[in-house]
């Protein structure tokens, strides 16, 4: 996976330098949308990142469209049903998936899946990048990454985290952290992040690497304490709170992102229009203040682009899925 400085950089450059060769204006673009426009979150509604930049992208998104969106979450299956939904609809455009890192990583952790990610998908752009934090319960005796990993292996196997389940990108992230650091650390799944969150809260889980959007509130009101965040670079949210590879495993980065998909067989002239409409609004100032404000970074590049980076994570993250055997509980 690129470096964070090097996807920083493409997506900072000028819309001109990114966009697609220019495509007829068929009469399925000039009429899309005709109707109400459904974004599947195959996710529980507030449920993480993936659903707060859904709903924050529908706010923005629909007066330029000319048409309502309505936000349909469908979960179950780490993501499959919801995708699979999106698959079986019209390939018009009024159906469209918002997905992450589950989409891709599915079929190296599921045989028999009812959809191909590449074959059946159309990616149209990133929607956002967005750095995870390791937090830990106050009462773990432990102010740094370098601590945790030392108390880890001090105790080894005496420690948990939680997540909201194989093959989520919190899951993935700290089965790295884990594999880097050669630690011994119990996995608790959940239904959802934020049960998991509740319980470490709750002091039944020792720490976990969840999203900044989902712990920022918890940590500034003492209930969690941060130990480090997960990009290459320190966070204007939280500028006190040094980077995992600062303070205790040199090269680790694991960034979470966002992103929109339709069917396959969507005119291309439907993508471009989608793609040219989303990467104006994520440029826009409103928007970046609000993504910053929940510590992530807009996207918004092209649909060739968006495909190599989706590629990219299936191979990083795949590989590591087979490596260690990982299968859904």
């Amino acid at each position: 996976m690129m470096p964070l400085l090097a996807r920083r950089h493409f997506l900072a450059l000028p819309l001109a330098s990114i966009v697609l060769p220019p495509l007829a204006r068929n009469s399925a673009a000039q009429a899309w949308p005709e109707r109400t426009v459904r974004l599947v979150v195959p996710f529980p509604s507030g449920a993480g990142a993936l659903d707060i930049m859904a709903r924050l992208l529908v706010h923005h998104l629909a007066p330029t469209l000319g048409q309502p969106i309505i936000i349909d979450n469908r979960p179950g299956g780490g993501g499959i049903k919801g995708a699979e939904l999106v698959i079986r609809s019209p390939a018009d455009g009024h159906t469209i998936l918002m997905g992450n890192l589950s989409l891709v990583v599915n079929p190296y952790l599921l045989t028999g899946l009812p959809y191909d990610p590449v074959a059946d998908f159309m990616p149209v752009t990133l929607i956002n990048l967005a750095p995870l934090v390791v937090v830990a319960h106050p009462s773990l005796p432990v102010n740094s990454v370098a601590e945790l990993i030392a108390f880890a292996k001090a105790w080894p196997g005496q420690l948990n985290y939680g997540s909201g389940g194989i093959g989520s990108t919190p899951f993935l992230a700290t089965e790295l952290f884990r594999s880097m650091a050669e630690i011994d650390v119990t996995h608790v799944p959940y239904r959802g992040g934020a049960p998991a969150l509740a319980d470490l809260v709750g002091g039944r889980l020792s720490f976990m690497i969840e999203s900044v959007s989902a712990t920022l509130a918890m940590v500034k009101a003492g209930r969690l304490k941060a130990l480090g965040v997960t990009a290459d670079h320190r966070l204007p949210l939280m500028p006190e709170i040094p980077t995992v590879s600062e303070t205790g495993l040199p090269d680790y980065e694991v960034v979470g992102w966002n992103g929109l998909f339709v069917p396959r067989e969507t005119p291309s002239s439907i993508v471009d229009r989608l793609f040219r409409d989303l990467a104006r609004i994520l440029r826009s100032p409103d928007v970046r203040q609000e993504m910053a404000a929940l510590g992530a970074e807009p996207g918004g590049n092209a649909p060739r682009e968006f495909a190599a980076f989706v590629r990219a994570e299936a191979e990083r993250w795949g590989s590591l899925i087979q490596e260690k055997g990982f299968r859904p509980d």
